[in-house]
């Protein structure tokens, strides 16, 4: 099992900046690339609906994400808008999916975000993707309060990411998660290496489908999309957890982006064996 990699996200706290008020209207736009989808975004909620954890009205895309994204991405965030009638600088934030995922999917949503947030001075809110899949789960699999969902994601190179989330909504019914084990890579077999996971875990992901038979458990399909983001964005943002646009970097769990050629026909040889 490899350890998550500390990276200047890691290091240091999200940095302060303009507060939200939750009496007030909240316009969003969030997006998420770090998949093999990429999904966008734009919720709008009336005055006083967001801070009371209320679901916004939303216009939402989701097509081809990783590499793909970089082409699609900035048409599609535009479209949006113009479906929703907002103009850029009036946004009050946008949430993007920081990490962990595919390299180029996570560079391309950050700097997307990074360039759209610096020319409308806007705040960014960098999202855990992990947290935001164990959303996705719960938006179809009610959860009580203390309940914990492992979310699973496909990282290639034979490895998955892993991340224990418990469901503790704020008062007042907000969604909110907590962490209870940070983001590190496994391989499928050693999944239940991963201190506090075990085989009648409650998991969520991408990853049934490309691993079947080599997990040790079962995994119900979720992924990082941006209409979670919108429904977590309010409470994160009363929190202070939004972040100055030159601040916000993606973070990576994994410093070795590719294979060589020899470890691809490795991994796929160990895969017709499996």
């Amino acid at each position: 099992m490899s350890e998550a990699v500390p990276t200047p996200a890691d290091a240091s706290p999200p940095q302060p900046v303009r507060q939200w008020d939750p009496a007030a209207p909240l316009h969003l736009l969030a997006m998420d690339a770090g998949t093999s989808e990429l999904t966008v975004a734009v919720g709008q909620w009336q005055a006083g609906r967001a801070g009371a954890g209320e679901a916004p009205a939303v216009q939402a895309y989701a097509g081809a994400g990783s590499a793909q994204s970089s082409a699609t991405l900035i048409p599609v965030v535009l479209q949006l808008l113009q479906q929703t009638g907002l103009a850029l600088p009036q946004l009050d934030a946008i949430a993007f999916g920081a990490g962990p995922g595919s390299f180029t999917g996570l560079r391309t949503a950050c700097s997307v975000a990074q360039g759209l947030a610096l020319g409308a001075e806007l705040p960014l809110l960098p999202l855990d993707t992990l947290m935001v899949t164990a959303e996705d789960y719960r938006s179809r699999h009610p959860l009580q309060p203390g309940d914990t969902v492992w979310a699973l994601l496909d990282a290639r190179m034979d490895e998955i990411y892993v991340a224990g989330w418990r469901w503790q909504p704020l008062p007042g019914g907000a969604p909110h998660w907590e962490s209870l084990q940070d983001a590190v890579l496994v391989r499928p077999e050693d999944l239940l290496a991963v201190p506090g996971l075990t085989a009648e875990a409650v998991c969520a992901g991408n990853v049934q489908a490309v691993y079947g038979e080599r997990l040790p458990l079962q995994v119900a399909y979720a992924m990082p999309v941006a209409e979670a983001m919108l429904r977590l964005a309010p409470a994160l943002l009363q929190q202070g957890q939004a972040v100055d646009a030159a601040l916000a970097l993606p973070r990576y769990v994994r410093n070795k982006v590719a294979q060589t050629t020899v470890e691809r026909e490795a991994a796929r040889a160990a895969a017709g064996k499996a």
